[in-house]
């Protein structure tokens, strides 16, 4: 089984390279989906700061690969060829999928701040911010976990600056490339 991570700061660009590989047919898990989860099961909101509380704690109790250790199972369960795993917040978790997966591919996914910031407050999650400071304190937050590090050891990097074709084509060749074209 071949796993492709994605790493980048909020609204970088990683939902449309997921909704990419997607449309190649590869199965994508979310890591936030993990989070959302256990904010579901305790019936808290699923803003940001309430799943940034939960980030935090499980990191905590399991260490900063928790999110990475708590999807290995189910990535295992798909079956698939190829799954690509959407929204990794550490260096931690990188070595944990490293562990788990041999040959395991990290992209990075950049952004503008201002092009990041329109994006969020376009697409409406509940998660998201709205404004410049929410988004600098979020920044920072995931930098502290480890982001920043998983980042710069990305095998390769993506840069969102374009249009939305221009991205959606290079996203696609370098799945192409990295799955084997599965």
């Amino acid at each position: 089984m071949k796993l492709i991570g994605i790493v980048g700061l909020p609204g970088s660009g990683k939902g449309e390279f997921s909704r990419c590989a997607r449309d190649l047919g590869i199965p994508v898990l979310v890591m936030g989906d993990v989070i959302r989860r256990v904010a579901m099961e305790r019936g808290l909101p699923a803003d940001d700061a309430t799943l940034g509380g939960i980030s935090g704690e499980l990191r905590k109790e399991l260490g900063r690969g928790a999110v990475a250790l708590l999807m290995i199972d189910a990535i295992r369960g798909l079956g698939a060829p190829v799954v690509l795993v959407d929204g990794i917040r550490s260096d931690a978790e990188v070595v944990e999928f490293r562990r788990a997966f041999p040959g395991f591919a990290l992209v990075g996914v950049t952004s503008p701040f201002e092009a990041r910031l329109a994006r969020l407050r376009a697409r409406e999650r509940t998660d998201d911010i709205a404004g410049t400071e929410a988004l600098a304190r979020r920044d920072e937050r995931e930098l502290g976990w480890g982001l920043g590090t998983a980042l710069a050891g990305a095998e390769v990097t993506v840069e969102n600056a374009g249009s939305l074709d221009a991205f959606r084509r290079e996203v696609r060749c370098l799945l192409a490339s990295l799955s084997g074209g599965a």
